[in-house]
């Protein structure tokens, strides 16, 4: 599936979300399919291999867990083979892992600043300077990084996802996410040569739940609706007026989800475009 790139425009002021790596209000908009999604290559393990003497051992390990500094890398690679064949893109939503399978989803955390992001393994590395992932230039701007080169970082396999994709790749049967028993949150990722669905489009809001994601506040009320109008395709979209020390603001959230899992999802989709800021509200 070819990764398909759009773009929103909303003008920020006051508590507006401000992505720092843009140099204007213009945001590349991300989607959670940039992370899952890959052009070419093929599901690998790998056997253990040596690097400066080093050996590593490539495993199916779905409770990884592992902190330590991040790096990304660039030009260099662009355009080049992955090791499971892709063809690596830097402005795409990717990362180099020295054992995980390729590819695995996997959870990023800058531990320095609190963002997040979801990304892609599909290339081996880093192997310099104890570094424990290597991601994409795009995926350290969103991250906060790109600047000063590295972080610490919490990285965690997603599971479920992972698994998925696996079994998408290898031609296996195909697997159905059920969230909360309504019949729109159930979906199917429909195996390779058919179509490769976005998996998390299955998790839909709930009208019962009480988690939500807020991507935005706002003094003014056209900009709230101009934001409410660019995430429709993230769920069911509401604008909550707030007073605060006498003040009103405009609150955009994305929700309610039954299941905080659903509403996690949805936070990384929506912080993936660029809206860094957003954060989930339990009510």
């Amino acid at each position: 599936m070819i990764l398909r790139k759009s773009k929103i425009f909303i003008i920020f002021s006051g508590v507006a979300l401000f992505l720092s790596s843009c140099a204007s209000n213009k945001l590349d908009l991300y989607s959670q399919s940039a992370a899952i999604s890959g052009k070419g290559g093929t599901y690998k393990v790998g056997k253990p291999y040596q690097i400066a003497g080093k050996w590593y051992y490539p495993e199916e390990d779905y409770d990884y867990v592992e902190t330590g500094t991040a790096s990304w890398y660039g030009k260099d690679f662009h355009a080049k083979y992955t090791a499971n064949g892709e063809i690596y893109d830097m402005n795409t939503l990717t990362a180099a892992h020295r054992t995980l399978p390729l590819p695995s989803i996997v959870r990023v955390t800058n531990l320095e600043n609190g963002r997040s992001l979801v990304l892609r393994v599909n290339d081996r590395g880093p192997f310099a300077k104890n570094r424990i992932i290597d991601v994409s230039k795009r995926a350290a701007q969103l991250l906060g990084f790109q600047t000063q080169g590295t972080a610490k970082v919490k990285v965690e396999i997603m599971a479920e996802e992972s698994k998925n994709l696996k079994a998408a790749l290898t031609g296996k049967s195909s697997v159905t996410y059920a969230s909360s028993g309504n019949k729109n949150n159930t979906g199917k990722i429909i195996t390779i040569p058919k179509k490769k669905v976005n998996a998390y489009n299955n998790y839909a809001a709930n009208s019962n739940g009480g988690y939500y994601v807020q991507a935005g506040s706002f003094s003014n009320m056209n900009m709230a609706e101009n934001l409410k109008n660019q995430l429709q395709r993230y769920g069911q979209i509401k604008i909550m007026p707030a007073d605060v020390n006498g003040s009103t603001f405009y609150r955009v959230r994305v929700g309610p989800f039954s299941e905080q899992s659903a509403a996690d999802m949805a936070l990384s989709r929506i912080r993936n475009a660029g809206l860094v800021d957003a954060k989930l509200i339990t009510e």
